[in-house]
């Protein structure tokens, strides 16, 4: 590498053995580039560090002013939240916001670079392309695979599942069973349900783990938690997705909420506050954290050299209907 500074355009194409020019097609996402060259050109890239400076960016054509937001399910409403936390930093300096959905384009991040997207949020399990893309990229959420270089912006997963089962437990309960599903959220939360509850002296009631956080997994997994654990009085599911759908477990076992078993849910969605349901659940503030990571890719467009953040936005609980003490807890029982 010329120079111990940051890596160059130049110290690329002389460690993939290739021009200049060329390396600015493959960055421009250009498909006159064969296979050979360009996996050079990545493979240069990656083991540089390398990120193209605003005036490389710029020489290069690509002033799109569009950042792409990768996620990994268009069901989830923990997105809305999140793209409107990003949009109110990003629309004060003029850039818009693109989404794909992994679920039906497996090839999302290439796709970004490939249309000139400035920065990359990734709110999904990254894959090996986001390694090695030539912008910034920052991720959302308690990812299980991180992404060298990169910004990491997400709520406290840990701190929010101890708040949701400390919740239970003050209110008297002690057969507490927590509902889960694939993904590096859920098993941090679902980790810091089982240290809680083991540090309360109780024995932790998991189930599910293998499906996804949708309404079907919550709504499976509490069938099988009542199953499991008939005296089951508390539940605390990985989002108010699944908890939904717990509800509809909980209804087909005649149990009424929170007279029966409370419930707990996870996100803060317009699902739990909406006046039907009103979900006790954790605020896990997503408008923040769709605000970090945007503000966090637009350091990095303006300075490519500036140090990665790493920012952990502490969550709330939110105590609505659907969690009272068991019963022989309340007054007058």
């Amino acid at each position: 590498m010329a120079g111990a500074g940051r890596p160059t355009i130049y110290d690329v194409a002389v460690r993939a053995g290739v021009s200049k020019s060329l390396v600015s097609l493959v960055l421009r996402g250009s498909p006159k580039v064969g296979d050979e060259s360009r996996a050079a050109i990545h493979a240069a890239i990656e083991e540089l560090g390398y990120r193209p400076s605003r005036a490389a960016t710029a020489l290069a054509g690509v002033r799109t002013r569009n950042i792409g937001l990768v996620i990994d399910d268009f069901r989830n409403l923990w997105f809305v939240d999140l793209l409107d936390g990003m949009r109110d930093v990003l629309d004060e300096r003029g850039f818009q916001v693109s989404v794909a959905d992994l679920r039906r384009d497996s090839h999302a991040v290439d796709g970004f670079v490939a249309t000139h997207a400035e920065a990359i949020v990734i709110a999904a399990e990254p894959d090996a392309a986001a390694a090695r893309v030539p912008v910034p990229v920052a991720l959302v959420g308690g990812r299980a695979q991180g992404v060298p270089g990169a910004d990491t912006v997400a709520n406290d997963d840990a701190e929010g599942a101890a708040l949701a089962t400390r919740h239970l437990l003050d209110l008297g309960h002690r057969r507490i069973g927590h509902l889960t599903g694939a993904g590096g959220s859920a098993t941090l939360r679902r980790d810091a349900f089982v240290a809680t509850a083991r540090e309360a002296g109780l024995e932790p009631l998991v189930a599910g783990g293998q499906d996804e956080t949708t309404e079907e997994g919550g709504f499976q997994a509490a069938r099988r938690l009542l199953t499991d654990h008939p005296d089951v009085t508390g539940v605390f599911a990985a989002n108010d997705v699944m908890a939904l759908g717990a509800a509809a477990a909980l209804r087909e076992h005649g149990h009424r909420i929170p007279e029966d078993v409370s419930l707990v849910g996870y996100d803060d969605s317009p699902l739990a506050n909406s006046r039907y349901l009103s979900f006790t659940t954790v605020d896990d503030r997503s408008r923040e954290v769709g605000a970090a990571a945007a503000r966090a890719v637009l350091t990095r467009i303006d300075d490519a050299s500036a140090e990665p953040q790493h920012v952990l936005i502490p969550p709330t609980l939110i105590e609505r209907g659907t969690t009272a003490p068991p019963r022989g807890r309340r007054s007058g029982e």
